[in-house]
């Protein structure tokens, strides 16, 4: 793990097949350690995180259950994800114990709608940092831009775009990101760039 801003930790598993990596994050807060998306740790990093404790593995989307199994079984951290997106994640295998709401608020972080790409889509902000955090809605390739996932593995494209446009709303500059790689300063210039490019 690797520390990117102030109380946030990331570690990443290269995908080959998609040539970037995919990322968990972690958050150190007084009210309760999180981790998000988490992917698969090494020996010591996941040595780390049972050492300093979490209380909740929040899942942005139903295919980023990842290595959560794992992070909840070695710290007794509880697995959240929003309802619209559990049934298909508990298909997968991960165990589901809470629900996520928008604008309810998880420590520094409050979970804001991104759906499009699977309809119970989540992303955090975290305005003390001015960070988002997302999963699927935006994936950071090429690095130090803003992209897509391929259409067809979109539920809803136009849902999609119009929820990007809805997290234009926030005030942010950095973007943590699952897949690819983070953009730490002007992310939401890069974000509007990517939402030019819409024709709806």
């Amino acid at each position: 793990m690797r520390e990117i801003l102030d109380g946030v930790f990331m570690w990443s598993r290269l995908s080959e097949p998609h040539g970037y990596n995919f990322n968990g994050h972690f958050i150190r807060h007084p009210d309760g350690n999180v981790v998000i998306d988490p992917v698969e740790p090494e020996a010591d990093d996941l040595e780390q995180l049972i050492a300093v404790g979490v209380a909740r593995i929040l899942i942005t989307n139903r295919n980023h259950s990842r290595a959560a199994n794992t992070i909840r079984e070695a710290t007794g951290a509880r697995n959240a994800i929003h309802p619209s997106d559990a049934e298909h994640a508990r298909s997968q295998g991960c165990v589901i114990e809470d629900p996520l709401a928008h604008g309810e608020v998880i420590g520094p972080l409050v979970v804001v709608a991104a759906d499009g790409k699977s309809p119970g889509e989540v992303a955090f902000h975290w305005p003390g940092q001015r960070a988002l955090i997302v999963g699927d809605a935006v994936i950071g390739n090429p690095p130090g831009r803003c992209g897509l996932l391929p259409e067809a593995k979109l539920d809803d494209p136009p849902r999609l775009r119009k929820s990007l446009r809805a997290l234009l709303e926030f005030d942010f500059d950095c973007l943590l990101v699952g897949d690819g790689t983070p953009i730490l300063s002007g992310a939401k210039a890069r974000l509007k760039e990517l939402v030019a490019t819409f024709s709806d």
